[in-house]
């Protein structure tokens, strides 16, 4: 009988963490239809349904959640012996793999990262930035160690300490009328094309904000945000549209764009959070850089 494989538990772990087979994929840089296979593959194995699916929603059966704590026990097993056998037989200075999210601009996290860096002295710090969702998910599949997220993010009962939140503004055209104000509101831009995010990037977010504007009534043109800033920013100043940024993006200064402050800012205001993995050895350092330098 073909015995388990760990890279079929590593499969498991993450589509069991992220609940959505597309996202885990990205997660474990691979496609989604050998993912699928895997899947199939190793509830063939064990003669048992895993996942209960359907178009919108992935769930986990009974036999999953067995299997979940066990999965991560070997995994974990697995990841001890290669850090006591790595190198001469000298344990290895600890490293600390840190998320950071991309939405808001990585220059704010700067300090911090800095400053961990010379707190952990030898111990390598190893930066990785993702949307918020597959941070999470790589905390809980233990490929990370702590993770910096915009919130609200959905953190499955994980604690979250929160950091100083980012204030929306208007990055717009330079040469726009509106660029001539100070401050602009959502009613001076309902006559525009707005660049926003999908959903699916960082659905808890996507729906606070979506509340916001239904109070406002704001319901522009939204197009299609980039996911590279820097293509997002070239668009804006070849007058493409006019796009809401956390207040962090102002630091990326492109010719053709202006920043200017919004009235609802403070409502549309994405927060930041540190969640460091239970028991972490480092708590107590993260904690406290985080909330001096970045809260």
């Amino acid at each position: 009988m073909k015995k388990l494989d760990t890279r079929a538990l590593e499969i498991f772990v993450a589509v069991a963490h992220c609940l959505n087979f597309r996202q885990a994929a990205e997660q474990l840089h691979m496609t989604q239809p050998p993912l699928s296979r895997a899947v199939a593959q190793l509830e063939r194995r064990l003669a048992v349904k895993l996942f209960e699916r359907d178009t919108q929603h992935v769930a986990l059966t009974p036999a999953a959640v067995q299997l979940l704590p066990l999965a991560r026990q070997i995994l974990g097993l697995l990841d001890a012996a290669e850090q006591a056998l790595r190198g001469d037989g000298a344990a290895p200075p600890a490293r600390l793999r840190l998320g950071l999210t991309v939405s808001v601009d990585s220059d704010l996290f700067r300090g911090f990262t800095t400053a961990l860096g010379e707190a952990l002295g030898a111990a390598p710090l190893e930066l990785s930035v993702a949307p918020s969702p597959k941070l999470v998910a790589g905390l809980r599949a233990r490929r990370l160690d702590a993770i910096i997220i915009a919130l609200p993010t959905r953190l499955f009962g994980l604690e979250v300490l929160p950091l100083k939140p980012q204030p929306m503004l208007a990055a717009l055209p330079s040469g726009h009328p509106l660029a001539r104000r100070r401050t602009l509101s959502l009613d001076d831009l309902r006559d525009q094309a707005v660049y926003w995010f999908e959903r699916a990037r960082q659905p808890a977010f996507f729906d606070h904000c979506d509340l916001v504007f239904q109070r406002h009534a704001f319901a522009p043109a939204f197009v299609r945000e980039p996911h590279d800033h820097h293509v997002l920013l070239s668009d804006i100043a070849a007058g493409k549209g006019i796009a809401l940024l956390p207040h962090s993006f102002a630091a990326l200064r492109r010719s053709g764009v202006a920043y200017r402050k919004l009235a609802e800012g403070d409502e549309l205001a994405i927060g930041l959070g540190l969640v460091v993995a239970p028991g972490h050895p480092q708590r107590a350092l993260l904690d406290g850089l985080a909330a001096r330098i970045l809260g």
